[in-house]
């Protein structure tokens, strides 16, 4: 994409709002056979992609296994898992309740609710999160509601609103996160870099959180006033803005678009309490 070519991010920009209003439903793939997608379906999920940045998935036969799960990120270009501090062996996350040590100040793994973000956000430049699936295991009792936007849609907002919105989030400083600080210990340095950049095949990338805290936006007038109108559009009703409860054999793959989380309510039981495997990948899925 050469989103400088005013001519280019016309016909661009078009092409984008003609695909909404879409539904969850007219996206979701099922998946008749776990071990491999057939190629009609891997057809599918691939055009959501490259249309939406997400596609949705739903796996007709249960259980589904770990390795399966890793088998279709595979299989839509997702190849380079990247490990974190709370990720299993396989680099899966489980995104659970958990009290474990390490994990229990980071409220993906709380019942809390969790603002708009991208994933990997405090990553370096190096390291950045391109691609993203989340699978359900079992749902919540009650909440746990994924929403989500396409970045690019994002940007397009900003851009239509003022121009120089862009310019100041594609900023080198204009968002950094500060040093992760654990028992004295740092478990990573501080982040500075933009917001939206471009990668080196033309797409679009973006690096953003809505949280409050621990965050440190670069103190110029425009840059704040890009952050307060992507705060305000969380508190809108969009047509832009998908919200879905992924249920057990579902999952989303995507371009680490814009997300975030409502809180929820677990079971009693310890084996229907709500568990999600999280990938994060420096790929985009394709």
């Amino acid at each position: 994409m050469n989103l400088a070519d005013n001519d280019f991010y016309q016909a661009w920009r078009a092409q984008k709002l003609a695909l909404y209003p879409v539904t969850v439903n007219d996206l979701v793939v099922d998946i008749q056979d776990a071990e491999a997608a057939s190629a009609k379906e891997l057809q599918q999920l691939k055009l959501h992609l490259r249309q939406y940045n997400f596609a949705f998935y739903r796996f007709v036969q249960q259980p589904v296994y770990r390795q399966q799960v890793h088998q279709l990120a595979q299989s839509l270009g997702l190849k380079t898992i990247a490990h974190n501090l709370c990720a299993d062996a396989d680099s899966l996350t489980a995104i659970q309740v958990s009290q474990h040590q390490g994990q229990h100040d980071y409220i993906p793994y709380t019942d809390k609710k969790l603002s708009w973000h991208t994933d990997g956000y405090y990553n370096p430049a190096y390291e950045q999160i391109h691609g993203m699936l989340l699978h359900c295991v079992h749902p919540a009792l009650i909440g746990g509601e994924t929403q989500l936007m396409d970045h690019e849609l994002a940007y397009l907002l900003l851009r239509e609103a003022n121009p120089n919105y862009i310019q100041a989030l594609m900023h080198p400083e204009a968002l950094t996160i500060p040093a992760n600080i654990l028992n004295g210990e740092t478990i990573r340095p501080a982040q500075t870099g933009p917001v939206f950049s471009i990668n080196a095949d033309g797409s679009l990338h973006m690096r953003y959180s809505a949280r409050q805290k621990n965050v440190v936006w670069r103190d110029d007038p425009m840059t704040q006033a890009a952050v307060q109108f992507l705060l305000d559009l969380w508190e809108q009703a969009s047509i832009y803005k998908l919200s879905y409860t992924l249920q057990a054999g579902e999952g989303l793959i995507c371009n680490n678009v814009l997300h975030c989380r409502t809180a929820f309510t677990d079971a009693s039981d310890s084996e229907q309490k709500r568990l999600l495997y999280r990938g994060r990948y420096l790929e985009r899925a394709s």
